[in-house]
């Protein structure tokens, strides 16, 4: 067993909502870095240092202590003061930092000498106001105009960035102070005459004013541990289990701290609606595809992150045509943001709808969430938005009328893949070329599938037996057809593709796993689909690549072409426990457990390198990986509902709850508390393929048995056929 694997420099990072504060370990931010006080897409902090007496503490330690908050302790070395030299690690400095809608620092100093000291202590700060994308791709450009200003009577700092209508200001504000602060050379300085085992405190608050205009309160001095809950934000309910395998346990704890921790409540918006981040630093806003993967992958734990992403979605599905922002009218936005070269039109992120699948994931996601709760008012609440999204699959997700799903970006900044794998080379042919748009990937067509037959039987639910049978109808055909072009018989999988020319892109992805979950594939090929996917070259040992890597085009350091994604390999497990495969998805289960296990806190990054396990190797991070990152986190729920054989289903008879496990060796028994379903929570003790109810208050009947599922259309192989598209 391996020491625990870093992923990402050895920074600190905290956040809370869309606040995220990134420094080195002595609390440092360097402007040239990835580091900085974010909110709202903008850097209000962009460099930190404090000296004392004219030299930097030394660090002893530091931590993240809640994923809100960070301690940094700090000592002496040979300083002198009017007096004389100052006895080395004589000196406490403590800083403590505490995320909240600003940032709230403590700083207390204890003198255990043996005299009386004066300490000049020195903060430096600076704004540089740039936009998280110029952050990232480290060009920093300065489009406005910059001032700071010195409040003496009310100890604050203001500096203040205009351009044109873009304004943002952060205000620092001294409060608690055992001794006045001044401001000079860009520095606070305070001047503390400290006795003999005396002590000194001040705090400082960083509070960022955005579009808003009001000031953001802070957590409370001392809340670096505990913090009270906030108006509105009271903690979500944690679902909770009990094992004797400690890496799952404490992988399953992990998560649930990175989802509370990845917890966004826009108050612009409405309060009490919470959906899930993307992932911290450079994602912690809202993203469509993201939200509703994370709410699939969730919906045990979380079902306010599948409320609050279709209420939010639902605000800015598109109503309008927009070919810069890839826009039309029923599209599911990408990715919102709300930073200066978003609000002044250079991005085309307010928001963005270079998404395709997001579309489809809507409806499945509205599905899911009335199947766990119930509640029909859901479904009359949403169908507009749903039928919306139906219509824009129809009119617009097909651009040649061929009957498939493709994407090709209208925008000069669009993306040029649109699906899950969106990187600009996510997408290669068999020689490594880079795929021709318009693209039709398999999985699109999958994810189609699926949400015709679930907005078919809400139809059914709402007394509209007739639409019901349309969308099975088109479903079917769907089904037919797809099965007829994207099968590629000799590798006993699916093409990654279609490309702009109606060509198979015949290149082995983990996509077709995604084919599996979402039931499109026919009972007789599904043992050759899952056969394939687990083949040398796509499992890594630690899981399932993203590309083969007998491919020309695979690297295992890449984004999409050969690294290895929590979240699909979750999707493609329950793939292969939806057609039975049961050994098959612990497998995939327990390659995610073991690379959690070896990774600091088990915590699953968003990606890692596709390197092939062997004797003496441990799963290598993918530089720049996001951590925490919701699909990773929510992946460890859907894992573990995957191997208990958990599924939710309301209809006019009423609801259930089907549970038929299957635990491995490795994890022979499992109790899971307060999973929410219905108007309250279950306790269920598995162990093999038993289950016990132990409480149930949700309403639900819990039957043991595996889940039904839509009867697969007959399906009959014949010649493949391309119906020629729209002129």
């Amino acid at each position: 067993m391996t020491l625990p694997i870093q992923v990402g420099p050895a920074t600190v990072t905290i956040n809370r909502d869309d606040r995220v504060v990134v420094c080195q370990p002595d609390g440092r931010i360097e402007a040239t870095a990835d580091e900085g006080f974010f909110a709202r897409d903008t850097r209000f902090i962009s460099g930190y240092d404090i000296w004392i007496n004219g030299s930097r503490p030394i660090l002893l330690n530091s931590s993240p202590i809640q994923f809100f908050s960070a301690r940094f302790e700090f000592t002496n070395g040979a300083v002198i003061d009017e007096t004389g030299s100052i006895d080395p690690q004589t000196i406490a400095i403590r800083l403590d930092r505490t995320v909240g809608g600003g940032v709230h620092e403590d700083y207390d100093v204890v003198n255990y000498g043996r005299r009386a000291v004066r300490l000049t202590i020195e903060v430096a700060l600076e704004s540089d106001f740039a936009d998280i994308f110029d952050v990232k791709r480290r060009a920093i450009v300065r489009r406005g105009e910059l001032n700071s200003r010195w409040f003496r009577s009310r100890r604050e700092l203001r500096t203040a960035y205009a351009n044109r209508e873009f304004r943002r200001e952060l205000a620092v504000v001294v409060e608690r102070a055992d001794s006045p602060p001044q401001f000079a050379n860009g520095r606070l300085v305070f001047v503390a005459a400290i006795p003999a085992k005396g002590a000194w405190h001040t705090c400082i608050k960083w509070l960022p004013i955005t579009a808003a205009r009001r000031r953001p309160p802070t957590l409370d001095c001392s809340a670096v541990a505990d913090p009270p809950l906030e108006t509105g934000a009271a903690r979500l309910p944690r679902v909770s289990i009990q094992a004797a395998n400690e890496t799952v346990r404490h992988t399953w704890a992990q998560a649930i701290r990175d989802m509370e921790a990845l917890r966004l409540e826009d108050p612009t918006f409405e309060r009490g609606v919470f959906i899930p981040a993307a992932g911290v630093p450079w994602f912690v806003t809202l993203f469509g595809r993201d939200a509703l993967i994370v709410s699939m992958q969730g919906i045990t734990g979380y079902p306010e992150f599948a409320a609050g992403a279709l209420r939010r979605l639902a605000g800015l599905q598109a109503t309008s045509d927009d070919p810069e922002r890839d826009m039309e009218p029923g599209k599911i936005p990408h990715e919102i943001r709300h930073g200066e070269l978003a609000q002044l039109g250079i991005l085309p992120f307010t928001p963005y709808y270079g998404t395709h699948d997001a579309t489809s994931l809507y409806v499945i996601v509205l599905s899911y969430l009335h199947q766990w709760l119930g509640d029909t008012e859901i479904l009359r609440r949403f169908l507009p938005n749903a039928e919306a999204a139906m219509t824009w699959v129809d009119r617009y997700g097909d651009r040649d009328g061929d009957g498939f799903q493709e994407y090709k970006t209208r925008s000069q900044h669009g993306y040029h893949n649109q699906g899950w794998k969106d990187a600009w080379d996510a997408v290669p042919e068999a020689d490594g070329s880079i795929a021709s748009l318009p693209i039709a990937l398999c999985e699109h067509q999958g994810y189609v599938y699926d949400a015709k037959l679930r907005l078919a039987d809400i139809y059914d639910l709402l007394d509209r037996p007739e639409d019901g049978q349309r969308l099975r109808d088109e479903a079917h055909r769907l089904y037919q057809r797809f099965n007829d072009v994207f099968w590629w018989e000799r590798e006993g999988t699916y093409y990654l593709g279609l490309n702009g020319q109606k060509r198979p892109i015949e290149t082995v992805a983990s996509n077709a796993g995604h084919c599996l979950a979402n039931g499109i594939v026919p009972p007789e090929r599904a043992e050759r689909v899952v056969r394939r996917l687990l083949a040398d070259d796509m499992w890594s040992g630690w899981g399932i690549r993203t590309l083969s890597a007998e491919h020309v085009a695979y690297n295992p350091f890449s984004y999409h072409t050969g690294s290895v994604w929590p979240h699909d390999n979750a999707m493609i497990a329950g793939g292969f426990r939806r057609y039975g495969f049961a050994a098959e998805a612990s497998q995939v289960a327990k390659g995610m457990f073991d690379t959690a296990e070896r990774f600091v806190a088990n915590r699953l990054p968003e990606l890692f390198a596709g390197l092939p396990r062997v004797p003496g190797s441990f799963p290598v991070q993918y530089l720049g990986a996001n951590v925490p990152q919701a699909w990773a986190a929510s992946a460890i729920f859907r894992l573990v509902a995957i191997l208990c054989g958990i599924h939710a289903s309301s209809d006019a008879s009423g609801s259930t709850l089907y549970v038929n496990p299957a635990l491995p060796d490795w994890l022979p028994e499992l109790t899971i508390g307060n999973l929410r379903a219905g108007s309250g929570a279950l306790s269920l003790r598995f162990h093999g393929d038993e289950v016990d109810v132990l409480s149930n208050t949700t309403g639900f009947d819990v039957v043991h048995a595996p889940a039904p599922r839509p009867a697969a259309p007959a399906f009959a192989p014949g010649k493949r056929r391309r119906r020629r598209g729209k002129d």
